[in-house]
């Protein structure tokens, strides 16, 4: 009963807590739903389905259920979002706006504008987001374009021009220009804008025309009534008055190139040092002269006394110089009494002494003797004694009845008879220094004649026969032949002599043509015998089969070509056992012989290669019967890599290692041939140590200890979680480091696909991909047994191939090599290393490679050069030990053997900071190291002195500057500089003040005076009423002494000068001062001509006026 009423109750709590939905479910303006819902009451638990409207989306499906009464969304994070659509793409010369919508979705709207000088195609400017993306296509946008422009009349367009009637775009320019003659009016250029007009409108050309400029205090020239382009208008200035640019004007098309204008010249008032003038103007105009005279012992410079004003100044200009005679020193003749006169010199101008001359020659005025005088232009006469020529008789030619004497520089015309001149051609003689010259002689006049001159291989250019004295003619050298200079022509002259210089033309050669060879020399032309050097490409030899080779020129020309041939190997002559292949009938180089035996056993290599120098290695031969070796010898410092055997049969190879610091060099494998061994490899040290150990990110390096020499090794370890890729060590290999290892995150290793290979027939495990570290197995397509490789992070290890290795013949004897015998193959990418004969070295690598069945990089063994003497270095020599006798001379030994070298020594107080060997390397020595001077102490203290920077320690080249107490200067240079740890001598500290002013008659000092002033101070003076300074006016002191020494002058004037007729208006003085002036005028009815007034000037009036009756 209670278990009934139990139930009861739950249906009762059911029914009255379930809770119907009125009405269909709500939606959305994005949502569509789904079904029918025409019921007014839905029941607990019912679902609505709803979609998206066209442009709207979700991701799964929008439900809502009746719960309670209320249409609840099961997943209230579905909603109806607007779709994207996406950029909606631009436009070329134009961009876009968002006009609708703030994102590019559904209902969004871009409107579109281009740029400037853009217009769009079409009336469409916009896109909207739809439903089913952008509507409508981008706009585009096309330039603005502008009409045709026409020529101008009487003008050109000169640039922008297009064809015609062809529009124009935007920003295009067209720039005019007038013909000559006419100018532009009107803007010179217009543009296309970008409202499709042009910017101005198209200028005119109108002719260019000037009109007569107004010449002030000027006129005219031959005037027009009007001027075109590139006239001139001439002008010229009324009387006292100058153009102020020029005389004339060119018509442009601007204007007058210039204003014509004439100005008045004027000069001012000059001053003559030690000289007065007349008359004294306060102005002078053009043409004014003033005539000046000199004080005495003193001369006008110029010689004259008149000076004029010009346009451009006082000409000429009014200066006397002061010139005193020194004592006369002449050749051929002396003073009498000159001893006891020569304490009088230097004398003063007027002066004069008697003088005699030597025998054969007398004083100009042709008297026994004479007077010397002083004058303004030194002493005269210039020459005081000339020579006396008598002339009587001519050689060859007509002579004088009786004897006639000429002094110095007077000359005759002499009369030679027919075919005779005087020296030279000449026909005057001059009475010398020397006597006559030329001398008094007719010689018989010389002449060349053509057909002395032979000319080998070359013609004269002129068809004269005879050429006289002195004349010069030119001659040409026949096609092929040159002057000794090099040129196709030269000259030759008709000498006293005969002809020279001899004319020659001598066989030539030009560069010749070279077929795969080069030359050294850089000449454009050659002489006969000459020889030239060439060298053929890598590869090719001439004819001769050498590398290098030489031409001469011959009067043939060259006598060989510089031509070279690829390379071919002869055919060879073999056993007739051998199987050869291939047969041809030329190798070239890089070809290979294969060899195989018709029976036998073949003793030898299997295959040799055609290098540059010839077959290698040697050819085999076959055998019946081949014999077994003995165990192969010890190398020194190297090993055989794996176990020794009592015997090796024929044909058994056997490895070679070096131990650790030692580098192989040689094949290092050897081949058991017929009981004998092939040529064994040398273990040499290797001294080149590797630095620091590489850092590993994301790993370290075990500890080890430095130096690292060649062959040691460095372990390394990752980090936790990270994977070690590549090897777990690096080694030191001839200096340099192995390839570091990667740590990987072991996170992200990537994984190994397997490749898709047709040479791959099957693989093991069949698995599509493969983890890091993980094995596969493949087999290759003809071949029976596995290969296997490892996945390392997204690589296999090794690349899985099924391309079979080629190898290469057994390695070539290299000349210049030392001897390597061996029939061992090579396979690809192995490298052998060869080692040079003594006197020899390596140049480039040191190793050849297999690469494609052929031996390639061949190193190549070049003879070492010497050096010539080390050189010298600054402050330091060689460190040369003093009883080494031996050793001296080997280094004052002109030639030093390649890899020889020498240190060196400092001087005291240097060192060398680096390392201090040089080494002669190929016929030049290294860089030799520097002495760096050792720093100095603080510099020593001077009395009365201080230094400007006092430190503890200073570097060599450093300065210091030292400083003296007050009153004190410098004696000597004011610093000192610090050399090789010392200091260079100290100055002096010495007193400079000037305690005693010199006195400056009438003047006093500017300022007060003091009792003592410093070197390099200066006192002013100042010259007392009414005198004038004349000169400077300041003394300096400097070092003790006052140097400098001002003078005042009275420049004051007295009693104006008495004008005739005329009152002195102004103030009369006792005393007029420099620039003062006085005013006249004239008694009824005079005028007054000249200037009204006179200026006191330097202690003399000025030119005074006059009164004139008109």
């Amino acid at each position: 009963m209670r278990l009934s009423a139990r139930i009861i109750w739950l249906i009762l709590w059911t029914v009255c807590a379930a809770e119907d939905c009125k009405g269909p479910p709500p939606r959305e303006n994005s949502e569509i739903l789904s079904g029918s819902w025409s019921e007014q009451l839905y029941p607990e638990g019912t679902q609505a389905t709803y979609k998206c409207r066209p442009g709207y989306r979700t991701l799964g499906t929008i439900v809502k259920v009746c719960k309670n009464g209320k249409w609840v969304a099961s997943n209230p994070s579905r909603i109806c979002r607007k779709k994207p659509c996406g950029h909606p793409g631009d436009t070329p010369f134009g961009s876009f706006r968002l006009a609708v919508g703030s994102q590019f979705e559904f209902g969004a709207k871009v409107v579109y504008t281009c740029d400037d000088g853009y217009q769009l195609l079409g009336e469409i400017d916009y896109r909207e987001c739809g439903a089913d993306g952008w509507i409508n296509d981008i706009p585009l946008c096309e330039v603005v374009k502008c009409l045709p422009v026409t020529e101008l009349e009487n003008g050109r367009i000169v640039s922008g021009a297009a064809e015609t009637d062809q529009e124009y775009y935007f920003g295009q320019v067209v720039r005019f220009e007038c013909n000559s003659g006419f100018k532009i009016e009107g803007h010179k250029e217009i543009h296309c804008s970008e409202n499709g007009l042009w910017s101005n409108e198209k200028p005119r050309c109108v002719e260019i025309l000037c009109t007569p400029p107004r010449v002030e205090n000027g006129d005219g020239i031959n005037v027009k009534p009007v001027y075109k382009e590139n006239e001139r208008y001439h002008y010229k200035c009324k009387h006292g008055y100058v153009p102020k640019e020029r005389g004339d004007a060119v018509c442009t098309g601007s204007g007058w190139s210039s204003q014509p204008f004439c100005e008045e010249k004027r000069c001012s008032p000059p001053y003559i040092l030690n000289g007065i003038y007349t008359p004294h103007r306060i102005i002078h105009r053009s043409d004014d002269e003033i005539r000046y005279e000199c004080n005495y012992g003193f001369y006008p410079v110029t010689g004259s006394t008149v000076s004029k004003c010009t346009p451009t100044g006082w000409i000429p200009v009014p200066r006397c110089t002061l010139k005193p005679c020194e004592f006369p020193q002449f050749k051929y003749g002396r003073l009498y009494y000159e001893e006891s006169l020569r304490p009088n010199f230097p004398v003063s101008i007027g002066n004069k002494y008697s003088y005699k001359c030597d025998n054969g020659f007398s004083p100009p005025s042709g008297y026994s003797w004479d007077y010397l005088r002083c004058t303004a232009q030194g002493w005269e006469p210039e020459v005081p004694c000339v020579r006396k020529c008598v002339f009587h008789y001519v050689e060859n030619g007509d002579s004088a009845y009786w004897e006639k004497v000429y002094v110095q520089g007077q000359s005759l015309k002499v009369q030679c008879y027919n075919g005779y001149s005087l020296q030279n051609g000449q026909d005057t003689m001059t009475c010398t220094e020397n006597g006559w010259s030329p001398p008094p002689k007719c010689i018989r006049i010389k002449t060349c004649s053509a057909s002395d001159i032979h000319i080998d291989n070359g013609f004269l250019s002129e068809s004269s026969s005879i050429y006289a004295l002195n004349r010069e003619t030119s001659y040409r050298c026949k096609q092929g032949y040159v002057t000794n200079t090099g040129e196709i022509s030269g000259s030759i002259t008709c000498l006293q002599n005969g002809w020279s210089p001899q004319p020659s033309c001598i066989k030539s050669c030009d560069m010749p043509v070279f077929e795969n060879s080069i030359t050294k020399n850089t000449r454009t032309w050659f002489k006969l015998n000459d020889k030239l050097d060439y060298e053929c490409l890598v590869g090719f030899e001439n004819e001769y089969k050498h590398t290098k080779g030489s031409i001469t020129c011959t009067y043939y020309g060259w006598s060989d070509t510089p031509s070279c041939y690829e390379r071919e190997c002869s055919v060879p002559t073999l056993d007739r056992k051998l199987v050869v292949s291939p047969r041809k009938e030329k190798y070239r180089v890089g070809d290979l012989l294969e060899f195989s035996c018709h029976s036998g056993h073949r003793v030898g290599p299997d295959s040799v290669q055609c290098y540059h120098f010839g077959w290698s290695p040697g050819f085999p031969t076959c055998k019946g019967q081949v014999a077994s070796c003995a165990p192969p010898l010890e190398i020194l410092n190297g090993e055989i890599n794996g176990a020794k055997k009592v015997e090796y049969s024929h044909g058994e190879v056997v490895k070679y290692d070096c131990k650790p610091r030692f580098l192989l060099k040689g094949p290092n494998k050897i081949q058991c041939v017929d009981g004998n061994w092939t040529t064994l490899p040398v273990c040499i040290e290797e001294e080149r140590t590797c630095g620091d150990i590489p850092e590993l990110e994301h790993g370290s390096a075990k500890c080890s200890v430095p130096p690292y020499h060649h062959g040691d090794s460095v372990e390394f370890i990752c980090e936790e979680n990270f994977t070690m890729i590549g090897h777990g060590s690096v080694s030191c290999i001839s200096g340099k480091w192995t390839q570091l290892p990667k740590c990987v995150a072991t996170d992200q290793l990537e994984k190994c696909r397997v490749l898709k290979s047709t040479g791959i027939e099957a693989i093991k495990p069949k698995l599509t991909e493969f983890t890091h570290n993980s094995t596969m197995d493949y087999k290759c397509r003809d071949k029976q047994e596995y290969e296997r490789s490892i996945c390392i992070n997204g690589k296999w290890d090794p690349e899985p191939n099924c391309t079979s290795k080629t190898s290469c013949p057994p390695p070539p004897q290299i000349p210049n090599t030392q001897v390597i015998e061996t029939t061992v193959k090579y396979l690809d990418g192995e490298k052998l290393s060869v080692l040079c004969q003594d006197n020899y070295l390596t140049q480039d690598s040191e190793e050849m490679v297999c690469k494609d069945g052929r031996w390639q990089s061949l190193p190549r063994c070049i003879e070492k050069i010497p050096c010539s003497q080390p050189p010298t270095i600054e402050h330091g020599s060689i460190n040369l030990p003093r009883s080494s006798e031996e050793r001296r001379d080997s280094i004052e030994s002109s030639s030093h053997e390649h890899g020889t070298t020498f240190s060196y020594v400092c001087d005291d107080g240097f060192r060398i900071p680096e390392e201090n060997r040089i080494t002669c390397y190929m016929g030049k020595w290294s860089t030799p190291p520097r002495c760096v001077g050792l720093p100095c102490g603080p510099p020593p203290s001077i009395p009365l002195g201080t230094v400007s920077l006092e430190l503890e320690s200073y570097q060599h080249g450093e300065e210091v500057t030292y400083h003296c107490s007050t009153g004190f200067g410098i004696d000597g240079p004011a610093f000192i500089i610090c050399e090789g740890g010392k200091w260079s001598d100290p100055p002096k500290c010495i007193k400079t003040d000037c305690d005693v002013l010199p006195t400056v008659k009438n003047a006093i000092i500017r300022g007060k005076s003091k009792k003592s002033y410093r070197t390099g101070e200066q006192v002013t003076f100042r010259c007392q009423s009414p005198y004038q300074m004349n000169g400077s006016d300041t003394v300096t002191c400097v070092n003790s002494r006052w140097i400098g020494q001002p003078v005042c002058k009275d420049n004051s004037c007295v009693d104006p000068p008495h004008v005739p007729n005329a009152t002195i208006v102004t103030r009369t003085k006792n005393k007029y001062l420099h620039g003062d002036r006085v005013r006249y005028e004239c008694n009824k009815p005079l005028e007054l001509f000249g200037q009204v007034e006179v200026m006191c000037e330097n202690g003399i009036w000025t030119e005074k006026p006059k009164c004139r009756g008109l």
